[in-house]
C-alpha cells in the first residue's frame, strides 16, 4: 500500500528529526553547564591563593580538564594567542637558554620550541609538565635564562608567583609577562610591583587589542626577596620563607584586577 509505505517514510523521518532536535538541546545545555564550571573555577582561581588552588586541583584533578576546556573555547575567539607571542621571544634568543614556564597549560611552549622548557601547572597534564604551586616550583635558584607568565598571575598571591621567579632566573635573567589588558587599571603601577620583587623593565608591547606583554631583566642583587620599601608600596616575600604574601596587605592587589566572565 503506497500510502501505508509513505506513511511510514514520513513518520521516520519526523523521529529522526525529533531526535536530532533533542541531541541539539542536550548538547546545549551540556556547554552551558561547562561554561558554568568554567566560569565559576576561573574566579576561583583568581580569588584564592596558589596553594589552595594546587590543593583543590589535587583532589580534584579532573576539574583542571573542565578549566581547559572552557579556556581553550575562549582562546579559539581570539585573534592572537599570546603563548604563540612568547614562543616567539624564546626562539629569537636561541635553542640554548633554558626556560621556565609558570602555568604553562598544556605545555605549548615545551613542545614546541628547541629549548630546555621547565613547565609547571597546578595539573599534570602531560609528561612535559611538573604539577606544583608555582610559588615554590622544584628549581635551583638562579638555574633558569627565561621566565614566562602568559595569562598566569591569577592567584591572590601572585607577587609570590614573581619572587619565585626571580629566585630560579640567573643574574642576567629575562621575564617575559603577557596578560589582559583589562587586568591592569595602571601599567605604571604594575610594572613598578615587578619591578620590587628585583627587576628592571626592558620592553612593553600594548600594540595588540586585548593583551599586553612586558620583557624584564633581572636586576643586580634581586633574589625574589622582600625589599625595605614603606607599608603603603607593594612588596612581595620571597617565596623559600614558606609564607604566603597577602596581597591586599602588602599592595599587589589593586595592581592585577582578577579577570572574570559575566554570569549567564
Amino acid at each position: 500500500n503506497p500510502a501505508f509505505t509513505g506513511g511510514n517514510v514520513l513518520s521516520r523521518g519526523s523521529t529522526v528529526a525529533s531526535t536530532k532536535l533533542k541531541k541539539k538541546r542536550v548538547q546545549s545545555v551540556t556547554q552551558r553547564l561547562q561554561g558554568a564550571k568554567f566560569r565559576m573555577l576561573n574566579e576561583q582561581l583568581y580569588t584564592t591563593t596558589g596553594s589552595d588552588a594546587f590543593q583543590t586541583f589535587s583532589q580534584s584533578p579532573e576539574l583542571f580538564e573542565v578549566y581547559h576546556s572552557g579556556f581553550l573555547a575562549q582562546v579559539a575567539k581570539w585573534p592572537t594567542n599570546p603563548v604563540d607571542r612568547m614562543i616567539a621571544h624564546i626562539r629569537k634568543h636561541g635553542p640554548e637558554p633554558i626556560v621556565a614556564d609558570f602555568g604553562c597549560g598544556e605545555a605549548k611552549i615545551a613542545q614546541t620550541v628547541e629549548n630546555k622548557v621547565h613547565s609547571f601547572d597546578l595539573v599534570a597534564a602531560n609528561e612535559h609538565i611538573v604539577a606544583c604551586d608555582i610559588a615554590h616550583v622544584p628549581l635551583e635558584s638562579s638555574s633558569v635564562d627565561i621566565g614566562i607568565f602568559c595569562l598566569s598571575l591569577m592567584g591572590t598571591n601572585y607577587a609570590d608567583y614573581l619572587a619565585e621567579a626571580r629566585r630560579v632566573l640567573k643574574r642576567t635573567g629575562l621575564l617575559l609577562v603577557a596578560e589582559v589588558k583589562s587586568r591592569i587599571p595602571n601599567a605604571m603601577a604594575f610594572i613598578d610591583g615587578v619591578e620590587r620583587v628585583g627587576f628592571k623593565l626592558v620592553a612593553t608591547d600594548d600594540s595588540n587589542k586585548m593583551f599586553v606583554e612586558f620583557q624584564f631583566r633581572c636586576t643586580a642583587g634581586g633574589k625574589g626577596k622582600r625589599k625595605g620599601q614603606g607599608s603603603k608600596q607593594p612588596q612581595a616575600r620571597s617565596s623559600a620563607d614558606g609564607k604566603g604574601m597577602d596581597g591586599a596587605e602588602d599592595g599587589y592587589t589593586e595592581l592585577l584586577q582578577p579577570c572574570i566572565y559575566k554570569r549567564r
